[in-house]
This record gives C-alpha cells, structure tokens and sequence, in this order.
C-alpha cells in the first residue's frame, strides 16, 4: 500500500459530470472501466490510508477491508421515485467495531464533482438506540453540551445535525432549553462539504482525518452509550432489520 495520496485526477470529477447529464445503464456500461480505473481504484487507496490514520484516534472504526468499506455505485430504487440506476458520488464509511453496521456513530467521507463530504455520528438510530442516547444526555447533560460545543470541534463540521420531533420528548419535560433542543433529534450527525478541488489534491487526506479527528470524542460518547445499552438489552428478542442508510 502506497503512503501517500497524491489525489484524483482530473478524470473522477469529469467521469461524475457526465454520469450526471446520463444516468443510464447504456451510458456506464462502455465507461465501466473508467470508473474502477479512475474512481474505485483511488478511492480504495485513500481509503486505506484514512483506516490506517484512524488507529491513531479512532481504532474501534478501523475496518477489516477497506474495499468492503465503499459503498457501491448502484443506488437502491425499490421505493424510490427516482428509478436513475446510479449515485453521482463516491463514499465510505467506517463504522464501530462491536455494534451493528448503522447502530452505532460512524464516519463518513465522499467525492464527486461538486464536492468532498465529511461526517460522523448515528444517521438512523433505531428506538433503542435513540432512547439510551436520550437518557444518557438527560443524565449529563453538561458533558454531554460541552463535547457538541467545542469550538475546534463545531469549525471543523459545525453543528449537530438531524431530523427532529416538532414537539418536546416525552418523558423530558422539564429539560433545560438548550438540552430539550438536542433531545428532539431523531437522528444526531455532523456533516460538512468542501471544495470539489479538494479531492484533486493530496491534501484530501489531512482534511478528511482532521474532521474525523475533531469528531472522535463525540463519536465514542455515543458509541459507549450504545454499547452498554447493547449488552444490558442481552438475551432480548432480536431488532427488525433496519433500512440502509442514505450516505
């Protein structure tokens, strides 16, 4: 494995573009090789490195196979009303070691020819999971504010993310504003684009690892809570299957 990325070339942003204008199964076909040799063949590579610069901060989301931690291009159309047989982007992600693949928090990057994606935390929580998150940020709540509000932190990827209950979580009444706030979210992530140009350059690499870096200690809160909730819940009936994710 190589020890240094010097970026995409050129080709990934223009091969991005043209899928773009042509989402079809004929237009890919004949370019299909452009792809692996220009998109999927970097992305492993940078892929690798990242892995490799998370057992520095991160070590329970280095994955086994850096491969198997790209998502593939094929998008999933059964219930959606756009039937365009690809993504536009190319991305992966590196979950925690321990709990299933999109329980727990994780990181994500992504590339394409409008921008590079960086983000992290719990994107779709299943009830359990949301619900011990809930009750470990009522119970520390200053901990848990202080870790979202860390200035190095919220410049590197801003503020937490989600979709979010209209109305106060039940059970949380009498929380305080900025914590009743947080609690209303159903999903709790980071996320943040930068400059397309960014992929292009072998600077990709320190800035994706500087997000995930800032991200860290955020993740493993979330990612102790769940798992002490895992191994309390122990002996239970097995959770529904839930759906993939949408990164």
């Amino acid at each position: 494995m190589a020890k240094t990325f010097a970026g995409f070339s050129k080709k990934m942003p223009a091969f991005f573009r043209g899928l773009a204008r042509n989402n079809t199964r004929e237009w890919f076909a004949p370019r299909k090789e452009l792809f692996e040799t220009e998109v999927r063949g970097p992305m492993i590579e940078l892929v690798s490195l990242v892995n490799e610069d998370l057992r520095r901060f991160a070590i329970d989301n280095v994955v086994a196979d850096p491969k198997r931690a790209i998502y593939r291009l094929y998008r999933d159309t059964r219930f959606s009303k756009d039937k365009t047989p690809y993504k536009t982007h190319i991305g992966a992600t590196f979950p925690r070691r321990g709990l299933p693949k999109h329980a727990g928090a994780g990181f994500y990057f992504g590339v394409s020819h409008e921008h590079v994606e960086v983000a992290g935390g719990m994107y779709m929580p299943g009830p359990e999971e949301l619900a011990a998150v809930r009750r470990a940020i009522a119970a520390d709540s200053g901990r848990f504010l202080k870790l979202v509000g860390d200035k190095r932190l919220v410049k590197k990827v801003g503020a937490v993310l989600g979709e979010k209950l209209k109305r106060p979580t039940k059970g949380f009444d009498n929380a305080p504003a900025a914590v009743s706030k947080l609690l209303k979210h159903k999903q709790m992530y980071f996320f943040t684009t930068l400059d397309a140009k960014l992929a292009l350059s072998s600077r990709v690499r320190r800035e994706v690892v500087e997000r995930f870096a800032a991200m860290a200690e955020v993740m493993e809160w979330f990612n102790d809570v769940l798992l002490e909730a895992a191994r309390a819940a122990e002996g239970e009936e097995p959770r529904a299957k839930r759906p993939e994710p949408m990164w």
